[in-house]
Order: structure tokens, then sequence, then C-alpha cells
């Protein structure tokens, strides 16, 4: 592309994409972050041109015809296609206002084009050499203004030329600030996707998490209702003394706080998954969410405490009822021979007081 013969007339900055050329559904990014699309004007062949590169690489180059058409489909988000480089070019703006811009634009410079066809085809048409235009006459290229293209004219004013070099002057300070502007956008994407990244991480994390607790939840409930049956066999199983009957009422004591730690654990596992449906959006969330895990991991070390403990207690008044039923086995056995013996010294009375 030569300098000379091509100018630019409009840049803007935007993400580049293009259709899948297999599906004709899905788009394909064309770099990793958003390019500079210019607009382009040979004067030599009046021709209207899309151009974007990317290091080296011609990412866009498609020429404007009057039978194009550029679709907003989203309120950032534009594409068109090009018959021929046999594609459908897409570019998503950093806000609706640039997309408005770039599509005025498009509509401007494919109405400049549609002239410049039917110019060409009146030149071809022309028969009657009254009508030639002479060597010495120049007609000058038409220019995209504000509100669309310029008018033909034979003769070029002097005020039109400095009209076109101040135009030149914009157009220039206009690329160098999209130039520098290029490297706070890239940085700012750079950032964004660290960020991204991390967010992912965290939530992936936070996954986790919550289904090793979920796991640890079940395997808690489980062992909880096996002491909640040890406790109720314990119960049907004859009457205790005091003692028995004070650790009874701490086990359902501790039973029930159990109980409610694991209801509290539930509710607030289900406030986690609530949340991961959601994207974070700081990472003040996401450190909030790794001190309630830290606050979970907590309760569940006290909650494994207090089982360990229930389950001593359980251990002990077992132990102690098997040896109140040793001691009771005992005595019955001593009162089984304390009757045996008084009944045949009941006997040996008896036979003694018949024999005299």
């Amino acid at each position: 592309m030569s300098t000379a013969r091509e100018q630019p007339i409009f840049s803007t900055r935007a993400h580049v994409f293009q259709i899948d050329p297999a599906t004709k559904r899905n788009w394909i990014p064309a770099s990793k972050h958003a390019l500079t699309v210019s607009y382009f004007y040979d004067a030599t062949r009046n021709v209207y041109r899309i151009i974007s590169v990317g290091g080296t690489k011609a990412i866009i180059n498609s020429t404007i015809t009057p039978n194009m058409t550029f679709t907003k489909t989203s309120q950032k988000f534009g594409q068109w296609a090009d018959s021929r480089a046999n594609t459908v070019y897409g570019l998503g703006f950093a806000s609706e206002q640039h997309l408005s811009q770039f599509a005025e634009k498009f509509q401007e410079v494919k109405e400049a084009a549609r002239l410049a066809r039917e110019k060409s085809q009146d030149k071809t048409e022309l028969t009657n050499p009254a009508l030639n235009i002479t060597s010495h006459q120049v007609i000058p290229s038409p220019i995209i203004s504000s509100n669309g293209p310029g008018e033909d004219k034979l003769f070029r004013s002097q005020s039109a030329d400095v009209e076109i070099s101040t135009e030149k002057e914009r157009l220039k300070k206009m690329l160098s600030e999209g130039s520098v502007s290029e490297v706070q956008w890239e940085a700012e994407f750079f950032s964004l996707q660290d960020n991204n990244t991390k967010l992912v991480a965290a939530l992936h994390e936070a996954n986790a998490n919550v289904d090793q607790w979920k796991k640890q939840l079940t395997a808690y409930q489980e062992e909880t209702e096996s002491l909640r049956q040890r406790v109720a066999e314990l119960e049907s199983q004859g009457t205790h003394d005091s003692s028995s009957d004070n650790n009874k009422e701490e086990l359902s004591q501790t039973l029930e706080e159990l109980e409610l730690l694991i209801k509290a654990k539930d509710e607030e596992i289900q406030m986690l998954k609530s949340q991961k449906c959601g994207r974070w959006e700081a990472e003040g969330e996401r450190e909030e969410t790794l001190q309630k895990l830290q606050e979970l991991e907590a309760r569940n070390a006290e909650l494994e405490q207090r089982l360990h403990l229930a389950e001593q207690s359980l251990a002990e008044s077992l132990a102690e009822r098997e040896k109140m039923h040793s001691e009771v086995t005992k005595v019955a056995e001593i009162m089984d021979v304390k009757i045996f013996e008084l009944s045949e010294l009941r006997q040996g009375l008896a036979k003694l007081v018949e024999s005299n």
C-alpha cells in the first residue's frame, strides 16, 4: 500500500473476528488484542477500503462496494460480508458510541463508492468528443466528511486544497493518538485477563472445597445417625442409675448441638453454591470466600472433636453398663445360693421336728 496514493480517512480500535469457514456460524478471533481499523481512500483507482494490520499481516483488506451492508448485531458488535474475500468480518468495540461512529462512516464510504461507480459508468458512456474532459483538467477524489461524500468539481480552488491539508493533519494526529492509546488498551486487556485468570482459579478452588465439605458433611450425618441409633438402643435396654441418666442427657444435648452445627454448615454451603453461579468481580470477594472456607474448616475441626468426645462418652457409658450388669448377675447368683441354702435349712429343721 502506497501512502502517497492511499490515505486514511477514519481510524478506530476494535477486536477483529472472522467467520469460521467450516461452520459459517462461529466467530474466530483474528488477534489476541484490539487492533487499529482504518478506512482508506485510493485516489488513483477511486476505491475505498477497510484495512487492519496485525504485526506484519493484513487482518482485514476489504474493498467497499455499494451493495455491502454493515449490520449491528449487538450494542458493541457489528459485521459485514465481503464476497471478494469470501468471508464475513466482525468487529467488537469498547463502547456503543465507537460502533455507531464506525457504522456511520461505513454508510458514508458506501455512498461515496456508489457515486464513484456511477461517475465511472458515465465516463464510459460519453462518446461525444465535445463532452470529453481535456487532459489539463483534473478530477479530484471525493472527500469523506462528517456529513457524507463531497461533491465532484472539475477544478479545485485554493481553499479546497487548504481544507484537504487540514483534514490530512487531523487524520495524522488521530492516527498518532491511536498508536499511543494502543499500548494503554493492551495493558488494560492483559490486566483484565490476569484478573479473570485469578478469579477462575479461585472459583475452581471454591468448587472443589464445597464438594469436599459436602462429602464430609454426609459422613458426619451418617455418624450422627449411628450415634442416635446407639443412644436409642441404650434407652430401650433396662433402667440405669442417676449417673447413666445424666450421661444420656449430656449425649442427647451434644447430639442436638451437632445437628444444629450440621444444619448451619448446610446453609452456608447452599449460600456458597448460590454465590458460585455468579462471577466474582473483585479480589475482595475472593478473600471473603476464602475466609468463610477457613471458618468452615475450623468449625469442622470443632465438630469432629465433639463427635470424638461423644463416642468416648458412649464407650464409657457402655462399659459402666456392662460392669453394672455383671455386678447384678453376681448378686443374683449369690441370692440364688442363699435361697437354696435357706431351703435346705428349712427342710432339715422340719425333719428334726418330726423326729422329736
